[in-house]
């Protein structure tokens, strides 16, 4: 469904918005994939937080996107 109310997005709007998926999306990545290769508890749960926050960015970002489709 397009919403009528939102402003078009323009195309290097577009291109910045897909960086910064892509860039979320391998901080996602690398923090969940050092989160499984450390021993120590508290850095585990500290790289495993930050997975966490850009998974949230991720999604905010995608959910901007879609609301101006």
């Amino acid at each position: 469904m397009i919403n009528q109310n939102a402003p078009q997005i323009t195309s290097k709007n577009l291109t910045i918005l897909g960086d910064a998926l892509n860039s979320e999306a391998l901080l996602v990545h690398k923090y969940a994939q050092a989160a499984q290769l450390v021993q120590d508890s508290a850095v585990k749960s500290q790289l495993s937080s930050a997975s966490d926050l850009h998974r949230q960015h991720y999604s905010t970002l995608l959910n901007y996107l879609n609301s101006h489709e």
